[in-house]
């Protein structure tokens, strides 16, 4: 046996076995292996549904540690306080840990590595949420990048280090330090009776996003390019909620998608630029915080949208009630399974920012409470790009029609059948779910009139056309 002390793993959003070089690290190294998860305030500051998925994503990598030797400890409060106990309960001389790259998360982690290190302390923080790391993509003159395209060219011939599997066991401690219980933090409380729902349809943990991505690659991935803007089929790999908790590795999902390019399967290159787009995400965070708060384009701060939440107008967007089909089915889509597909979140956020003429703050505010698969980056990138103010955004002037996007992705109403159920005769039970999911006080039944536009598809593009009138953005 070693003599060798303790190493603490420090999870967080990287709740997998396989590729994970902080795990890796600290069970090549013999020492005995204690995986710590703490709740502090950056867990506790987390949406109603972004919490709920978490708390499933720990019971069931609370599992996959046991069935390898080891034990997730679960302790709550500020994570150096919390570290700085274990470590003197259990001895062990280093804390390891995957890196995040959000301002909250940045600062907390900075001033943990130096309490650490000047206490004597081992701390390292290794790559795995990213391909790429933000500060190594640099222009030619040594920038940051503020634009997609250039920044895809940049990486896409670029070495991604190969998946290394996970350990074979894990060795634990003699005495594994006290946890606090998984349901008593009722990370799901929140949710109130929309986890129920939200259940059916979430795939959780790394077996299952395993499943997923080799699902994809075999089956979906040579039809990419045609399917993944039809919201009413599978036409993407669904992979969001995995990766925003790092239940599977952006390494796992390139190399596949590599390994089914040079297989023939021209559309996996979309599938790859789809990851790159994650990755650009992060990099502009990096680079630029402020994309989380403010406008990214400072000339966006002169615009009088609507910054009230409670506006009618808003309260109907949330609800999925502005009677344009296509948004609502999507807004609907999300309530029911936590995700929503990628074309209907650039109606949806068009719609809001545009025709509704509201922040875009306060679409982002609504995703990050409702969506299982919310990614600080890619949501508030997201936004900015649908509302105009962001990087490579949409044009300020390119005011998505819901209405004849409805006929150009969706023209057999599959999707609006499957979402809407006011007006159907024997609706299915994916648009009966969504009264099962919402909150009670909205009091809405599918026997209600489905109703009619809030604001007009064309009226609307007008009005917002003419507020931008004269403006310099």
């Amino acid at each position: 046996m070693s003599d060798k002390k303790p190493i603490l793993v420090w999870f967080r959003r990287d709740l997998r076995l396989c590729d994970h070089p902080a795990l890796i690290a600290a069970c090549e190294s013999g020492a005995p292996v204690i995986a710590v998860f703490i709740k502090d305030d950056v867990v506790e500051g987390l949406g109603a549904a972004p919490k709920w998925r978490l708390g499933a994503a720990l019971a069931t990598f609370a599992d996959a540690l046991k069935a390898k030797g080891g034990a997730l400890v679960l302790r709550s409060g500020p994570a150096l306080e919390v570290l700085q106990k274990l470590i003197g309960e259990t001895g062990a001389s280093a804390v390891y840990w995957s890196r995040l790259y959000d301002p909250e998360c940045t600062a907390r982690d900075t001033k943990v590595k130096a309490a650490l290190k000047e206490a004597g302390i081992e701390a390292r923080s290794f790559g795995g949420h990213l391909m790429f790391e933000p500060w190594t993509v640099e222009t030619k003159t040594g920038g940051m990048y503020k634009v997609y395209t250039p920044f895809w060219k940049s990486v896409k011939d670029r070495g991604v280090d190969a998946p290394k599997p996970g350990p074979k066991n894990i060795r634990s401690p003699e005495h594994s330090p006290a946890s606090e219980a998984l349901s008593d933090w009722q990370l799901g409380a929140a949710m109130h009776r929309g986890a129920d729902i939200v259940a059916r349809h979430a795939q959780v943990g790394e077996q299952a996003a395993q499943d997923r991505l080799a699902e994809f690659i075999e089956g979906d991935v040579d039809k990419y390019v045609e399917q993944r803007n039809i919201p009413s089929v599978r036409g993407t790999s669904g992979l969001s909620e995995n990766l925003a908790l790092g239940e599977i590795s952006p390494h796992q999902c390139w190399h596949a998608g590599m390994r089914a390019l040079h297989g023939g399967a021209d559309d996996a290159e979309v599938f790859l630029k789809e990851l790159v787009w994650r990755e650009f995400a992060y990099h502009l965070m990096h680079h630029t915080p402020h994309i989380l708060s403010g406008n990214w384009k400072p000339d966006w701060d002169k615009f009088a949208w609507n910054e009230d939440a409670e506006h009618p107008e808003v309260i109907a967007w949330k609800q999925g009630r502005t009677g344009i089909e296509f948004v609502d089915s999507a807004m609907r889509e999300m309530y029911v399974t936590g995700k929503m597909h990628n074309r209907g979140r650039m109606i949806v956020a068009s719609y809001l920012t545009k025709h509704l003429m509201s922040h875009w703050k306060i679409g982002k505010a609504w995703f990050e409470e409702c969506l299982t698969d919310w990614d600080p980056a890619s949501n508030a990138m997201g936004w900015q790009w649908a509302a105009g103010s962001g990087p490579d955004a949409s044009p300020y002037f390119r005011v998505f029609n819901p209405v004849t996007q409805l006929d150009k992705f969706d023209a057999g109403r599959g999707y609006v059948r499957a979402w809407i159920a006011e007006g159907q005769s024997t609706p299915p039970a994916t648009a009966l779910s969504y009264f099962e999911a919402i909150p009670r006080a909205w009091n809405l039944s599918a026997t209600e009139l489905y109703p009619q536009p809030v604001v007009d598809a064309a009226l609307g593009r007008k009005r917002a056309l003419d507020a931008y009138a004269g403006r310099n953005f």
